[in-house]
């Protein structure tokens, strides 16, 4: 019974933690997609002034 109670709280413990882990991995992944967005759009602003620029 005592081996029950053991596993059952580390089953807790471990599904815990992996939920967090998915929450980290999911804003990790957020701030990389906002870096790639703005540096497309910095990209595009680049070219769009390389191209229309006068000299």
């Amino acid at each position: 019974m005592k081996k029950l109670s053991i596993f059952g709280l580390l089953a807790i413990l471990i599904s815990l933690t992996s939920c967090e882990l998915i929450g980290d991995i999911f804003e990790a992944g957020v701030w990389v997609g906002v870096l790639l967005v703005v540096g497309v759009v910095g990209l595009v602003i680049f070219l769009i002034s390389r191209l229309f620029g006068g000299k």
